[in-house]
């Protein structure tokens, strides 16, 4: 994968100074500015968390460690977990996660459009968004293996083991979307549509880097993950219905049809780690339930945001 154009003075700092040993053997001004556009900021941290999954090819390797990197992104990281604590502590939303994760039943789906009233072409334009994630699919939450006690490990190590295809490569989710992109007559290369990712869509990925890559916040990543599985199921319903709709290919509803059934049986077993980590703690029980908070929220804006944008055109 190739470095994503800038989109700002942000992200085209870190894209420069990684694209150049000459400024990396300098370093990166220590002042720069991150109260920046919204796109521009989530670029620059989705470029710095890349670095930790399959980096860029016009990049060395060892920049995944460049200390100049990791202080900025430890500043930007700050700063969007103060913004979504500041937003959950003034949410009206349940405190509970059943009840948290009801109280967005009525948000705005992109699944739902998809069944009813997308076009193919609109069709395409979710994937491509999608594919941000979905092309690295429960690998950021391979992250928190190591941070697990043994009881509740084993128990994620049951889900994860499914999601990465039960021993057979061919069904490993990640690669079971890439074969819905192809059939789809779209690019299935890790990320070929960054450029084209919203800055919704990068905020949904750099969230779930943050939380599942720092362990003080590992309990509010695997209640992210929770909250994600615990409202796949129904959405892929949606998806099948609507891909059978427009035509599209078994390649294409493949992907979606598994995880009706995968993320019913997922959503029960990750409840189970989450209860085994927390051990009752209520302080502990709240982390879970902000990180749901965190999936729900950022999932909601996206699907508002594109379905306006569809709207609009």
């Amino acid at each position: 994968m190739k470095l994503p154009s800038p989109r700002g003075p942000l992200s085209r700092a870190v894209v420069d100074y990684l694209r150049d040993p000459e400024a990396r053997a300098i370093g990166l001004p220590a002042d720069l500015p991150t109260d920046l556009d919204t796109e521009d900021r989530e670029l620059a941290l989705w470029v710095m968390y890349e670095l930790f999954y399959r980096g860029f090819d016009d990049v060395d390797d060892d920049a995944e460690w460049d200390p100049a990197l990791l202080a900025l992104r430890n500043r930007l990281e700050a700063e969007t977990e103060t913004r979504l604590r500041q937003e959950w502590a003034a949410s009206d939303r349940p405190r509970s996660f059943e009840d948290l994760i009801e109280s967005y039943s009525d948000a705005p789906s992109t699944a739902a459009f998809v069944r009813r009233q997308a076009t193919a072409d609109d069709v395409r334009d979710v994937l491509k968004q999608m594919s941000v994630y979905h092309l690295k699919e429960s690998d950021p939450q391979a992250f928190l293996v190591p941070r697990l006690e043994s009881a509740p490990k084993a128990l994620f190590m049951e889900l994860q083991f499914d999601e990465f295809g039960d021993g057979d490569p061919e069904r490993v989710h990640t690669v079971l979307f890439a074969s819905a992109m192809r059939a789809a007559g779209l690019d299935d290369t890790y990320g070929a549509y960054v450029d084209d990712a919203t800055a919704e869509t990068l905020a949904i990925s750099n969230a779930m880097s943050m939380l599942c890559l720092r362990r003080r916040l590992r309990f509010a990543g695997m209640g992210h993950f929770a909250a994600f599985e615990a409202t796949s199921s129904l959405p892929c319903k949606d998806w099948v219905r609507g891909l059978t709709r427009l035509g599209f290919d078994e390649d294409v509803i493949r992907y979606f049809d598994e995880h009706v059934e995968a993320d019913a049986v997922h959503e029960q077993l990750v409840r189970t780690v989450c209860d085994r980590m927390t051990g009752g703690d209520p302080a502990l029980e709240d982390e879970i339930v902000f990180g749901a908070f965190v999936c729900m929220e950022l999932e909601s804006r996206s699907a508002a945001a594109h379905l306006a944008d569809e709207a609009a055109a």
